[in-house]
C-alpha cells in the first residue's frame, strides 16, 4: 500500500541519496521551485551567480571526487547561459547530471522561459538529452542518467523535469541498477598492438586525458620507459597523463595536421592511448 505522503519527489530523494547525489550545484529559477522546496537537510545546495560557474563549479567536483555531479539550472535562458561550459565538460568526459525544470501544460502558450525543444538545446554536448513522457518515470530518468553519465566514456547527461510532475503520488522506493565503468579490451587485438608495438625500432606514445583520469599515470610511466619511446601529450589537454619533468617527455603535440607531421618525424610508429583530438594526416 502507497504512503500517502510518497510523491514523485520524496521517491527522487531517496534515490538520490542512495546514489550518493546529495551535493546540488546550480543557479535556480521558478520552474525548479517544486523540486526545491523543503530541501533535506542531509543534502547540500551550492548556489552560484551565474549558471556557467555552476557548471564549473560542478566539473571540478566531479573530476576530483571521480563521482558524477548533480547540476540544477533554470530552463532555457539559465541553460543557454551554461552551455559553454557544458561543452568544456564534454570534451572532459565529465560525469555531470545538469537538470532544468520545464512547463508541460503552459508551454503549448510559449512562456518566455518554456522551451518546447529543451531536449534539443543541449545537444550535441551530452550524452544523453531526456523529459519523462509520465511523472512516475522521473525516478527512473535518473537511474538512468546516472548511468549514462558513468558508464565509459564518461559525460554529461541532461533532464527536463516539468514542475508539476514533483507533487504527483507515486509509491516508491526507486528502482536502483548497478552500472559498470569498465570496457574490457579485445584481447586478439591486444596481441595486435602488441606484435607491432615490439616490432617498432622508435615509436612515440601519444598519452590523452583519459590514462589518468582512468588511474594510469604510472602504467604509462612504466610502458613508456619499457620502451624507451618518446612521449607527446596530445591537443588541449584537459588533464596531463605524464611528467613533464620526466626525459621521455617531449612536450605537446601540436594542433595541426602539418604541425603532428613534423613532431612525429622518425618516428616508424604512433601510439595513441586514450586521446580522439590528435590531427590525422599523411
Amino acid at each position: 500500500m502507497m504512503n500517502e505522503k510518497s510523491t514523485v519527489r520524496s521517491v527522487t530523494y531517496d534515490l538520490l541519496r542512495t546514489l550518493g547525489l546529495t551535493t546540488v550545484f546550480g543557479n535556480p529559477g521558478s520552474t525548479e521551485q517544486p523540486f526545491l522546496q523543503e530541501f533535506p537537510d542531509d543534502f547540500a545546495y551550492i548556489l552560484s551567480l551565474q549558471e556557467a560557474s555552476a557548471i564549473a563549479m560542478a566539473d571540478t567536483f566531479a573530476q576530483v571526487t571521480g563521482r558524477p555531479a548533480l547540476v540544477n539550472l533554470h530552463s532555457s535562458t539559465g541553460l543557454g547561459n551554461a552551455l559553454g561550459n557544458l561543452v568544456s565538460a564534454y570534451h572532459a568526459s565529465t560525469p555531470l547530471i545538469v537538470t532544468s525544470g520545464q512547463h508541460r501544460e503552459l508551454v503549448i502558450g510559449d512562456p518566455y522561459l518554456g522551451n518546447r525543444e529543451a531536449t534539443t538545446m543541449p545537444k550535441p554536448w551530452v550524452k544523453w538529452s531526456y523529459e519523462p513522457a509520465r511523472a512516475a518515470d522521473v525516478p527512473e530518468a535518473f537511474m538512468r542518467a546516472y548511468a549514462m553519465a558513468r558508464q565509459p566514456p564518461t559525460g554529461p547527461v541532461y533532464l527536463s523535469i516539468p514542475m508539476d510532475d514533483w507533487k504527483q503520488p507515486l509509491a516508491g522506493p526507486a528502482r536502483v541498477r548497478t552500472v559498470s565503468e569498465r570496457v574490457a579490451p579485445d584481447p586478439a587485438r591486444l596481441r595486435l598492438f602488441a606484435d607491432r608495438i615490439s616490432a617498432s625500432r622508435r615509436p612515440a606514445l601519444i598519452f590523452g586525458p583519459e590514462v589518468d583520469r582512468g588511474g594510469g599515470w604510472d602504467a604509462a610511466i612504466a610502458l613508456a620507459e619499457k620502451l624507451g619511446a618518446a612521449v607527446y601529450g596530445a591537443p588541449l589537454l584537459d588533464r596531463a597523463s605524464f611528467p613533464e619533468h620526466h626525459p621521455l617527455f617531449c612536450g605537446p603535440l601540436g594542433m595541426s595536421v602539418k604541425t603532428v607531421s613534423d613532431r612525429l618525424s622518425g618516428h616508424d610508429l604512433a601510439i595513441v592511448i586514450c586521446s580522439s583530438s590528435v590531427p590525422v594526416g599523411r
